[in-house]
């Protein structure tokens, strides 16, 4: 079947760890500081595991033994988060159909492209990260390295849900929209969102 668009998700640092008790889509844990706390946690279900029953505090001290704080971004670096996605979106010629930047991770609906849906996340958070940078807003600027770089405010990866369907668009469209309300946030409105053409 044809795909149409993503439903991608992307994380912020810390958000959702390998060996997550709900589950996760990693196959390893790739830091040592963490595997005391179980090893990882793949699932194979496309549908949302964050409200299943889990020991929460086995998961809390698993997040606190990171090596930095997990990242929870303000109003402020949303904004620049989306000003670094315009710029990328103006470069690669994408369509994005749907964007909510949240606290801990996005939403996006991302039409078809040469590029994969990884390359195109790729991008997207490099100018993100890039444009945090410059307007001095980088959730890690207090940890510098040696040669001036940063760590990633981002998880690896991403998440993504292939829509074959105009209903499965529309609806990955809708819940993407809808998602800064359910978490008592504003509207968004991104100048590089444009519409689905049903």
């Amino acid at each position: 079947m044809k795909v149409l668009v993503a439903h991608v998700i992307i994380t912020a640092y810390g958000f959702w760890l390998p060996n997550d008790p709900r589950g996760s889509w990693s196959d390893f844990v790739g830091a040592w500081e963490l595997l005391r706390y179980g090893r990882a946690t793949k699932v194979t279900t496309r549908r949302s595991v964050a409200h299943v029953p889990h020991d929460r505090e086995l998961r809390l001290r698993a997040k606190r033994a990171l090596k930095y704080e997990p990242v929870r971004f303000t109003g402020v670096q949303a904004r620049a988060i989306g000003r670094g996605f315009g710029h990328a979106v103006e470069e690669g010629s994408y369509r994005i159909h749907a964007c909510a930047v949240l606290p801990d991770h996005v939403h996006l609906v991302i039409g078809n492209h040469d590029r994969s849906y990884e390359q195109i996340v790729g991008h997207l958070k490099g100018r993100a990260t890039q444009q945090l940078r410059a307007e001095n807003v980088h959730a890690f600027l207090t940890h510098e390295r040696p040669d001036g770089s940063l760590p990633s405010p981002w998880a690896d990866g991403l998440w993504k849900v292939y829509c074959h369907d105009l209903d499965h668009v529309r609806n990955a469209i809708e819940y993407a929209r809808n998602n800064p309300l359910r978490e008592g946030l504003r509207p968004q409105r991104w100048r590089f969102v444009v519409p689905y053409t049903f």
